[in-house]
C-alpha cells in the first residue's frame, strides 16, 4: 500500500478524482427589426451559444431560455432592451435589440404611423453616357391626402473625401427632413445624381486625376459643381411634371454639397424655384486650399436669388467652422443676397455637420421659413 501511494504522488495522481471546473464563456447575436406601418413591435431574433453549467439569456431581466445554444424570436418596441448571456451569475456577453419604424412612418408614443407613401422612380434626363440614355433614381415622399403638392426637392452631399467606391453607391434620403415636409402637406423627391444611389451613368463631381479622392483644387471642383447643377436641372425638371406637384410651390434644399447646389441652382431658376434651404452647405472642406474660392465663390452666385435662403449650420462642424461660414455669409449678403444665418449647437461630442439629424434644433424656425413661402 505504501508503495501504490509512493506511486501515486509520483506519477502526480495525489489520489484525488475531482474534474477541474468547466470554463464558461459564450456568443450572443441580436439582429434588430423593422415595425411596420400601423404596428406596435415586431420580431427580433437572439442567438446563442455558451459552453458552462448553468447558461440563461436574459431579455430586459426576463428568462428567454436556459439551453447550451439556440435562437428565438422576440417581440421588441422601439424602446431598446438589453440582452444578456449568462452562466449562472457570470455575464459572458451582454447587447441591445429594438425595432425602429418602417420608412415612411414615425413612432406616436403607441405604434409607427405612416406619414407618407414612399416610392422609388427614375427620372429621365437629356443625358446620354457609353451610348445610353441615363436616368437618375428619385426616392418620393409622398404625403397622405390628395394632391396637388408643394413640392421640396432635397439634394444630397458628397461621401467624406471620395476615396470609398463603395459609399457611391448608397441611396440617400433624411427621414427627419421626409417628415418635416410631409406632415406640413409638401412632397419630398431625394433625387440622386449621376453615379450616385441606383443612377445610371459615372460620379464625377470633382475628382483627383487618378480619381483616388476629390481634388482640393478649383478647377476640378467647378467642373463637378457644374455635372451637379446638370443633374440637379434634370430632376427639377423631370419632378415639375408630375400631376401631384404644384409647381408654382417648389423649394429647393440640400445637406453639405447638395445645400450649397440648392442655393446656386435656385440663383439659376429663380422663376422656378420659390425658396432655399441650406443645410452645411459647402463644397471643398475648409481644409482644401481652394475652400475658400469655391465655397465663397458659389454662395456670392447664389446671391442673385430674389428671395430669402435659410443657412442652416452647426458648431464643432469639421468641414466648416463658423468662421467660415460665416465668412461665407457676409460675402453673400454683400453681394445682395437675403436670407438668415442660423448655428445650432448639438449635445457634447456631436459632429455639428450632422445637425440635420436633430430636428428638435431648427423645426421651429424652417417651419416659420417654410409658411413665410405661402405669402
Amino acid at each position: 500500500m505504501v508503495g501504490c501511494a509512493m506511486l501515486l504522488a509520483a506519477c502526480g495522481g495525489g489520489g484525488s478524482s475531482t474534474a477541474p471546473a468547466p470554463v464558461a464563456n459564450g456568443a450572443l447575436v441580436v439582429s434588430d427589426c423593422t415595425i411596420a406601418a400601423g404596428a406596435s413591435t415586431c420580431q427580433a431574433t437572439i442567438h446563442w451559444s455558451a459552453t458552462g453549467v448553468a447558461p440563461r439569456v436574459l431579455l430586459a431581466g426576463t428568462t428567454v431560455s436556459t439551453l447550451m445554444a439556440g435562437a428565438t424570436v422576440v417581440a421588441v418596441g422601439v424602446e431598446r432592451q438589453t440582452v444578456g448571456l449568462f452562466d449562472g451569475a457570470q455575464l459572458l456577453e451582454e447587447k441591445s435589440v429594438g425595432g425602429a419604424c418602417a420608412a415612411a412612418s414615425a413612432w406616436d408614443e403607441s405604434r409607427c404611423l405612416a406619414f407618407a407613401t414612399r416610392t422609388i422612380e427614375r427620372a429621365s434626363t437629356p443625358f446620354v453616357e457609353g451610348g445610353l440614355a441615363i436616368t437618375l433614381e428619385v426616392v418620393v415622399y409622398r404625403p397622405l391626402g390628395n394632391g396637388p403638392f408643394p413640392l421640396a426637392i432635397f439634394h444630397h452631399g458628397s461621401t467624406g473625401n471620395g476615396d470609398d467606391p463603395s459609399l457611391f453607391r448608397l441611396t440617400y434620403t433624411n427621414e427627419s427632413i421626409a417628415r418635416f415636409f410631409a406632415e406640413r402637406g409638401w412632397m419630398v423627391a431625394f433625387p440622386q445624381r449621376r453615379g450616385r444611389g441606383a443612377s445610371d451613368g459615372l460620379y464625377d463631381e470633382g475628382f483627383t486625376p487618378d480619381r483616388a479622392r476629390y481634388s482640393c483644387l478649383q478647377a476640378p471642383a467647378a467642373a463637378g459643381i457644374e455635372r451637379a447643377l446638370a443633374d440637379t436641372d434634370a430632376a427639377l425638371d423631370w419632378l415639375r411634371t408630375r400631376a401631384e406637384v404644384d409647381a408654382a410651390r417648389v423649394v429647393s434644399a440640400g445637406f453639405s454639397r447638395g445645400g450649397l447646389l440648392a442655393a446656386v441652382h435656385a440663383a439659376r431658376r429663380p422663376t422656378a424655384i420659390r425658396g432655399v434651404v441650406n443645410f452645411v452647405g459647402g463644397w471643398l472642406g475648409e481644409g482644401c486650399i481652394d475652400a475658400v474660392a469655391v465655397n465663397r465663390g458659389s454662395f456670392v452666385a447664389a446671391a442673385a436669388f430674389p428671395g430669402a435662403i435659410a443657412w442652416l449650420y452647426g458648431e464643432n462642424d469639421p468641414f466648416y467652422s463658423v468662421a467660415h461660414t460665416g465668412a461665407n455669409y457676409d460675402a453673400f449678403r454683400a453681394a445682395g443676397g437675403q436670407g438668415t444665418l442660423s448655428v445650432y449647437r448639438r449635445a457634447a461630442g456631436l459632429s455639428g455637420h450632422l445637425i440635420i439629424n436633430d430636428p428638435a434644433l431648427w423645426s421651429s424656425e424652417l417651419d416659420a421659413y417654410v409658411r413665410g413661402l405661402a405669402n
